[in-house]
């Protein structure tokens, strides 16, 4: 399977910097691996340039899962390939990285609302017995039909009424 690489998140530029701090930034985990924490994230670091031949410092690949409380070495490949001694071109600090669960937004005061309907049709037998509570019958509508359009026309009036 081939795998196109895509840009997830651009930083903001830190200008005139040997040791760069980004402020902190807020990305969905759904952009930034859709939603599955094993995938490979690759990170690449470039020193940027006004004239927009930007240098590129080197990079390193994380999954979402193991991007908590862990730092990275930034390695660029040629420079690994050519110089005997190259260790990295710096390290990378992820200061913080959280992902919200459920609960979090519920005591965040999120509010759902929450219907459950319950089917007993087989209960109620064949839809097409004339005996059945769910019988279609061709001029005239069954019981359900009824009590949902007593219903509604109840509601509508009501609704009316207090207007």
């Amino acid at each position: 399977m081939l795998r196109v690489p895509f840009l997830s998140f651009h930083s903001q530029v830190v200008m005139n910097n040997l040791n760069p701090a980004w402020k902190t930034f807020k990305v969905s985990v759904n952009s930034l691996c859709s939603g599955d924490q094993d995938r490979r994230l690759k990170v690449r670091i470039w020193d940027w340039d006004s004239n927009g031949k930007h240098d590129f410092i080197g990079e390193f690949s994380s999954t979402f899962k193991e991007m908590r409380g862990v730092q990275w070495e930034c390695i660029n490949p040629k420079y690994k390939a050519k110089k005997k001694n190259y260790k990295n071109s710096g390290i990378v600090i992820l200061n913080q990285c959280k992902m919200h669960s459920f609960l979090d937004y519920i005591m965040g005061g999120c509010q759902i609302q929450f219907t459950v309907a319950i089917d007993f049709t087989a209960s109620n037998g064949d839809p097409r017995n004339s005996c059945s509570l769910h019988y279609i019958h061709p001029y005239q509508p069954n019981e359900y039909l009824k009590a949902l359009y007593f219903h509604s026309v109840k509601s509508m009036t009501a609704c009316c009424q207090l207007q």
